[in-house]
């Protein structure tokens, strides 16, 4: 019989993770002396302490460590866990894959302008929202033809959604498309966010759900919008060094819109794929 301590030293782990592995029943000691409570081992409880310490290298939880060793689950079932850890290591893998190239692109950039950035761009997913909105044509996406037609169209919007006693319950969202006509034309959308209870079918404006983004880069831009060429080439610098390509026009959340334009806080989201 081995004390606690000795076996610990045989298996190369701590003897309060001995402890730990006996309170979940993991691995009880052979023997408790029942007036002082030492544990002791026998050698042979070493392969079974092998087997915890192998399954926990690869990843596995010890409530699967002890159901594989309890439980026995057969060949295909083991496959199955181990198929499914390998998947998990991947993404990981991936993960980190990418998080090394952010740290490779913010290093480059560092380097090239000599200081950090104020442009952080984070990659998230964007969930769907209930929308009233409406459209108009700006002749490019340039800010000088978009400029003119955003700021009635939000006008004239916000005062049709409060003529109709609904509640504005979020940000406002501008969103943009290519035109039909193939001219270079975009559309303008201008949505403000309202319930969910909100019908559609109106006739004064469009009532809709805003689909989500499964994965946008996004930016947080601070200002008059005229003034957000930066922040769009922060995000396009972003894309085209992490190992993405976009998938669309950004839209433009507005977090904060005082009368004074430099106090407007904007959340840019553009839509992107791996490429």
């Amino acid at each position: 019989m081995l004390n606690i301590g000795d076996f610990a030293s045989h298996g190369r782990v701590s003897v309060r993770m001995l402890r730990h592995y006996d309170a979940i029943g993991l691995l009880r000691p052979a023997r408790v002396d029942p007036v002082t409570g030492y544990r002791s081992y026998e050698a042979g409880q070493l392969a079974r302490l092998n087997r915890v310490i192998a399954l926990k290298e690869l990843g596995f939880t010890l409530q699967q460590v002890r159901a594989v060793l309890d439980e026995r689950p057969d060949a295909a079932e083991l496959r199955g866990m181990l198929r499914l850890r390998r998947a998990q290591l991947a993404a990981a893998i991936a993960a980190d894959e990418q998080r090394l190239a952010r740290v490779e692109a913010r290093l480059r950039t560092i380097e090239s302008e000599g200081n950090m950035s104020e442009h952080d761009v984070v990659v998230k997913p964007v969930p769907s929202v209930r929308v009233a909105q409406l459209t108009g044509v700006a002749a490019s996406y340039q800010p000088e033809d978009i400029t003119p037609v955003i700021g009635p169209l939000f006008a004239e919007l916000c005062s049709r959604v409060a003529g109709a006693g609904i509640e504005e319950v979020g940000p406002s969202v501008a969103h943009y498309e290519d035109s039909p006509e193939g001219d270079g034309s975009v559309l303008v959308r201008a949505a403000v966010q309202v319930p969910h209870s909100v019908p559609g079918g109106r006739d004064d404006f469009e009532v809709l759900d805003l689909p989500p983004i499964a994965e946008a880069a996004t930016i947080v831009h601070r200002g008059s919008m005229d003034a957000a060429m930066g922040s769009f080439q922060a995000l396009a610098r972003f894309i085209g060094e992490n190992g993405y390509r976009s998938a669309g026009y950004a839209r433009e959340r507005y977090l904060e819109t005082p009368d004074d334009l430099s106090g407007w806080v904007v959340e840019l989201q553009e839509p992107v794929l791996r490429r």
